[in-house]
C-alpha cells in the first residue's frame, strides 16, 4: 500500500516534461536521496462482539526499523559514509546515444548518492535493521469485515532519514455460532417444534445484550422472519442500531417414540379427511400437479 498522491494535474503534467527535456539538454534537477517508508499491512480477526462493542487490542509485527548502531547511515560507528565515485553523489547516472540522454540508477550506489567503505556490523551496511514490534490498536465499536485503521508512521522506516510509512490493520471478522452480519443488521436461524409452530407460544431467543422473549403465533410457517427492533449493531458511521431478524425454521421431530407415531398418524388422518382446510398450501400444490399432467 502506498500513500496517495493529490494534485496530479498540471503540475505532473508539466513536471514530467521537465524531467524529459532536462535529461536531454543536461539541465535536469537533482533527484532526492530521501525515500518514505514502505508501508504495511496486518491482517486481524476478531469476534463478532469485539466487533460491536468495540475493543483494544495487541498485534506484533514484523518491520524494518532504522538501525541504533549506525543511527541509519550503513557505516562502522566513527565512521561515515563517502559520495558516492560514479555519479558524484547524484544518486543517477546519464547514457547518452545521439540526440538521447538517458538517466537511470548509478549501480553502484543503488541511487543513494554515497557508498559505505566499513559497514556497521549490526545491519551490514543496510542502515536498517528487521526487528518485531509490540502495538496497542484500539478497535472502534462497529466495525465491520474489511475495514481499515491507520496507525500513522508505525510502518517501515524511511531510507537516508526519510520518513516511516504508515501501519494499516485489516479487520476480518470470525464467524459466529449464531448470528451472521448484513451491514448493521444481525440474522440468525430460529428452530422451533411443529407444535410450538402450531399452536404458538413464547420463545427465548438470543441477542448480543443477552436474551430476548418472541411470541409465535399460531400456525406459523418455516421462512417467517421476525424482526427485533434495535438489536443488531450501530456502526461505526451510523447514528442508530440495527435490527435482529429472526428465521423461523420448523424442526421435524426424530427418534419418535411409539406413542408419539401414533399421535401423528391419528392427526395425519384427520387432516387428510379436509386437507383444503388444514393443509392448504399442500392441497394447493397438489391440484396445480394434477391440472398440470392432466392437460
Amino acid at each position: 500500500m502506498g500513500a496517495g498522491a493529490a494534485g496530479a494535474g498540471f503540475g505532473t503534467f508539466a513536471d514530467a516534461f521537465g524531467d524529459i527535456f532536462g535529461d536531454i539538454f543536461g539541465a535536469g534537477r537533482q533527484r532526492s536521496n530521501v525515500y518514505r517508508g514502505a508501508d504495511l499491512r496486518y491482517n486481524l480477526e476478531i469476534s463478532l462482539e469485539d466487533a460491536a462493542r468495540g475493543t483494544e487490542t495487541r498485534v506484533r509485527i514484523p518491520t524494518m526499523d532504522e538501525c541504533t548502531t549506525c543511527s541509519g547511515s550503513g557505516a562502522k560507528p566513527g565512521t561515515q559514509p563517502m559520495t558516492c565515485p560514479t555519479c558524484g553523489g547524484q544518486g543517477q547516472v546519464r547514457m547518452t546515444q545521439g540526440f538521447f540522454s538517458i538517466q537511470q540508477t548509478c549501480p553502484k550506489c543503488h541511487g543513494s548518492g554515497k557508498v559505505v567503505q566499513s559497514p556497521c556490523a549490526t545491519c551490514n551496511g543496510a542502515g536498517r535493521v528487521k526487528r518485531q514490534k509490540t502495538l496497542s490498536v484500539k478497535i472502534p465499536a462497529g466495525v465491520d469485515e474489511g475495514d481499515r485503521i491507520r496507525l500513522s508512521g508505525e510502518g517501515e522506516a524511511g531510507v537516508n532519514g526519510g520518513p516511516a510509512g504508515d501501519l494499516y490493520v485489516v479487520i476480518h471478522i470470525r464467524q459466529h455460532e449464531v448470528f451472521s452480519r448484513e451491514g448493521n443488521d444481525l440474522h440468525c436461524e430460529m428452530p422451533i417444534s411443529i407444535t410450538r409452530a402450531t399452536l404458538g407460544g413464547e420463545i427465548e431467543i438470543p441477542t448480543l445484550d443477552g436474551y430476548a422473549k418472541i411470541k409465535i403465533p399460531p400456525e406459523t410457517q418455516t421462512g417467517k422472519v421476525f424482526r427485533l427492533r434495535a438489536k443488531g449493531i450501530k456502526g461505526v458511521r451510523s447514528n442508530a442500531f440495527g435490527d435482529l431478524l429472526c428465521h423461523v425454521v420448523v424442526e421435524t421431530p426424530v427418534n419418535l417414540t411409539p406413542r408419539q407415531k401414533e399421535l401423528l398418524q391419528e392427526l395425519e388422518e384427520i387432516n387428510d379427511r379436509d386437507s383444503g382446510r388444514h393443509n392448504p398450501r399442500a392441497k394447493s400444490w397438489m391440484d396445480r400437479v394434477k391440472e398440470f399432467f392432466a392437460e
